[in-house]
């Protein structure tokens, strides 16, 4: 069986800031702005490693999905603000580097640099609106 020729385009978090996500995935991630689509806090903004074209996050305004109801913006609002409705694992060869990168940039830290019991070093940050972002230690 041939493999399929499969890689990942994008993954979706949700901002409830834009300027906000703009000033971490920009200034302190280190992320290109690649589309900031929209106005006001109804932005849907593309960010990703400049040396990665071919990959990408879309930080979208959830509460623009017109299939959602009241009730369920509410717990999305109050699931983001908790830290517990979205996230994403990126990596690097230089997790101590990065590490004082964000730190030293502002971002809030929710676990600095651990060896996992399953085999991984990583540490975790928190954006603006609240999705955990964690870093793993390629070998």
């Amino acid at each position: 069986m041939k493999a399929m020729d499969i890689t990942i385009n994008a993954s979706f978090l949700p901002h409830n800031d834009p300027d906000a996500s703009v000033a971490f995935f920009r200034d302190i991630l280190g992320f290109e702005i690649r589309k900031d689509v929209g106005q006001g806090t109804m932005r849907w903004l593309t960010v990703g490693p400049k040396d990665q074209p071919g990959t990408s996050i879309v930080l979208y305004p959830p509460a623009a999905d017109p299939g959602i109801t009241d009730d369920e913006r509410r717990t999305i609002a109050e699931m983001m603000a908790k830290g517990t409705y979205a996230r994403i694992i990126l990596a690097t060869k230089d997790l101590d580097g990065v590490f004082a990168r964000l730190q030293a940039g502002g971002a809030e830290v929710a676990q600095e640099p651990t060896d996992q019991p399953y085999g991984i070093r990583d540490c975790a940050f928190r954006d603006p609106a609240g999705n955990q972002i964690r870093i793993n230690e390629l070998p």
